[in-house]
C-alpha cells in the first residue's frame, strides 16, 4: 500500500495511533502513528476515519523544535 497525505486513517490498520497523555479527555486530541517506512501519520481524534496527513521525521523533529520554543503558542490564544 502506498501511504500518501490526505489517506483515509481508516485504512492505517497496521499503526498504532497515540496521543499525548496530557490530552483530555472530551475527543480533542490530535494523534500520532509511526509508519512501517518510517514516516509519521497524524490524524485529528474526532475523526479517525478522516484523512491523515503523512510526514517524514525530520519534518515532525521540525514542528515538534518549534512547539518546545514556544513559536505556535499564539495560536492557541
Amino acid at each position: 500500500m502506498t501511504i500518501m497525505n490526505g489517506i483515509p486513517a481508516g485504512e492505517l490498520r497496521c499503526v498504532n495511533w497515540l496521543k499525548a497523555r496530557a490530552s483530555v479527555g472530551n475527543g480533542e486530541c490530535i494523534e500520532l502513528a509511526g509508519l512501517p517506512e518510517g514516516g509519521v501519520a497524524m490524524r485529528n481524534s474526532r475523526h479517525p476515519e478522516g484523512p491523515a496527513l503523512i510526514f517524514t521525521k525530520a519534518e515532525l523533529l521540525a514542528f515538534l523544535a518549534g512547539a518546545k520554543d514556544e513559536e505556535f503558542d499564539h495560536l492557541s490564544a
